[in-house]
């Protein structure tokens, strides 16, 4: 009997989010319909019980259970070595899947072929909007709006925020520079061809190398409102300082290897200003405005700035070898 035709294989790389993995990987087989789907996990070394509980878990899925933390793009990688499907879907795990999310992502990726990356809407769990599941690529402009806080004086406006598509709900098709890796769709031939993920991005960033790379092979990526899914956002990741650190190395290796050699400069200048900005802008409202919140604010960004030896040279070349590392069994 011929083994039946997978159409979506789905990635979920886990990081100490048991509850929420779970949650995750329940939406996927309660909301997912039209197309057949496989599910493969990565637990990047959780130590909070996720492998186990995704073992148990009555949904067939595969478990890849690492004994280190690779990373988000390294542990994709190796999700998507196993998978067959037709097309492969990056999915967070903090996310739930809603109204048939997939079926429609799928059904808009075969209506719109050309785009080769397709992404859905993503919303907060009480409705509002997530803006974060595509952006557009940096530029010195967006860059100089954020080191100067207008960025985030303006969020809704296209001119101040262009990165994050200031003033779009989200509500219409549009092609886009770069899709969320929360939610990210694309032929499984594609990813490839592309080689996956640059594994040198550990964390943040992966998702627009990959969308920078593909529209150079012709790829025009595009999001639906019509797949809409619940992205909490930042649940493996507990500290605001850790997390500004990776975003910034991350973006300073985009600029490194996207940005023509004479600009990079630049970029990487104005990029360095964003924290500084932010540090010295929060001091002066600690002093005027003197409360816990305003205070934390400052040194937070204080203790940014104060870390930018580990991010403004971007991510150095990782020495992890993950041929040998995983243990993968079925979960029952």
């Amino acid at each position: 009997m011929p083994a039946r035709q997978i159409d979506v294989s789905i990635v979920i790389v886990s990081y100490n989010t048991r509850e929420m993995t779970l949650a995750a990987i329940a939406s996927v087989v309660r909301e997912t319909r039209d197309v057949t789907c496989e599910i493969i996990v990565v637990d990047n070394a959780s130590t909070d019980g996720s492998a186990d509980a995704i073992a148990n878990h009555p949904a067939q899925t595969a478990l890849i259970q690492l004994a280190d933390n690779i990373g988000f793009g390294r542990a994709n990688n190796l999700g998507a070595q196993h998978a067959t499907g037709n097309y492969l879907l990056l999915l967070n795990p903090d996310t739930i899947v809603t109204d048939r999310a997939i079926d429609r992502l799928a059904a808009f990726a075969r209506e719109n072929p050309q785009a080769l990356i397709w992404g859905g809407r993503t919303i907060f769990a009480d409705g509002r909007l997530n803006p974060a599941s595509c952006w557009q690529r940096m530029t010195p402009w967006n860059l100089a709006m954020r080191a100067s806080g207008l960025a985030a004086l303006f969020p809704n406006s296209p001119v101040f925020n262009p990165e994050a598509y200031g003033g779009w709900p989200r509500d219409s098709v549009r092609e886009v520079d770069i899709v969320s890796g929360c939610f990210l769709l694309l032929p499984r031939s594609t990813w490839q061809k592309l080689g996956g993920f640059d594994p040198v991005f550990f964390m943040y960033g992966e998702e627009a190398d990959l969308c920078l790379r593909a529209r150079r092979i012709g790829a025009r990526p595009m999001i639906t409102p019509e797949a809409t899914i619940i992205h909490y956002g930042g649940a493996s990741e507990k500290t605001r300082t850790g997390k500004m650190v990776k975003l910034l190395a991350a973006k300073s290796t985009l600029i490194a290897r996207h940005w023509p050699r004479g600009t990079a400069a630049i970029g990487q200048t104005l990029l360095a200003l964003w924290p500084l900005s932010r540090w010295l802008a929060c001091t002066i409202l600690a002093r005027v405005r003197p409360n816990a919140k305003s205070r934390d604010a400052a040194a937070t960004w204080q203790a940014v700035w104060s870390a930018r030896p580990h991010w403004r040279d971007g991510y150095c070349e990782l020495d992890v070898d993950v041929s040998t590392a995983p243990n993968m069994k079925a979960a029952s």
